[in-house]
């Protein structure tokens, strides 16, 4: 509904991955969008709660939920959020949040964010993110050409450096390819473990827990703590 020249819509959240609900139990919700004066908003909502959000009914505009666990000591930004871009998800007077719509704004806002850098003053109008082209972003994950690991788990992706490259010399799918990772073997327990993604299978280990870890920190779930490791160093925190 246009209110003012805004789009007023009750968000819809996805349902959490069967793997996250069973080690950790419901979440709590962040909800990150900007409004009609370009300001960002937050709101979190917990036990069920719901909530209806104005944006921008003239250009495109995304919408995160950050699911955070706050009596397990995990902060809003560690677990990979669902995510909406208007008008791409209305759906009647819904704005429907998925986990794939997810990777969208959080692509949205890197875009934003290297086009604001100052080695980006004037990007081109097409590589500036309320013009990018985001049906056709959507297709490319549907396409069998498109890497096989990327398409099951597209957080395998280095996004800033997609969109970051994007802003300077236009998108290429070439670049849609997994982060290099090494095996970091660690004294721990053999799981399951679960990761941040809500694409990614448990991790259970038969024998020396070998995790896949990247330069940019990881985080890995189990019932008994988190381990927080990236290729020079690594936390295990109990609960």
């Amino acid at each position: 509904m246009f209110i003012g020249g805004e789009a007023r819509y009750v968000l819809e959240l996805p349902e959490l991955p069967d793997a996250w609900r069973s080690m950790l139990g419901s979440p709590h919700w962040r909800i990150e969008w900007f409004d009609g004066e370009g300001r960002k908003r937050s709101a979190v909502l917990a036990g069920g709660a719901g909530l209806d959000v104005s944006v921008p009914g003239t250009f495109a505009n995304p919408v995160l939920a950050l699911p955070f666990w706050p009596e397990k000591g995990i902060d809003h930004g560690v677990f990979r959020p669902a995510g909406a871009i208007f008008p791409f998800d209305v759906s009647g007077g819904r704005l429907v949040l998925s986990w794939r719509g997810g990777i969208d704004a959080a692509m949205f806002l890197e875009l934003a964010r290297a086009a604001g850098s100052a080695e980006n003053a004037a990007p081109h109008p097409t590589r500036l993110p309320w013009n990018f082209n985001w049906p056709r972003f959507r297709l490319l994950f549907e396409d069998p050409a498109l890497n096989a690991d990327v398409r099951a788990d597209p957080w395998l992706v280095d996004w800033p450096g997609v969109a970051a490259r994007t802003v300077q010399s236009g998108f290429d799918r070439r670049r849609l390819v997994p982060e290099a990772v090494v095996a970091l073997e660690l004294p721990l327990g053999h799981g399951p473990w679960i990761g941040t993604s809500p694409f990614a299978a448990p991790l259970v280990f038969a024998a020396t827990p070998a995790f896949p870890v990247r330069p940019g920190a990881d985080t890995w779930v189990s019932a008994e703590g988190l381990l927080r490791a990236n290729t020079e160093a690594w936390i295990w925190r109990e609960f």
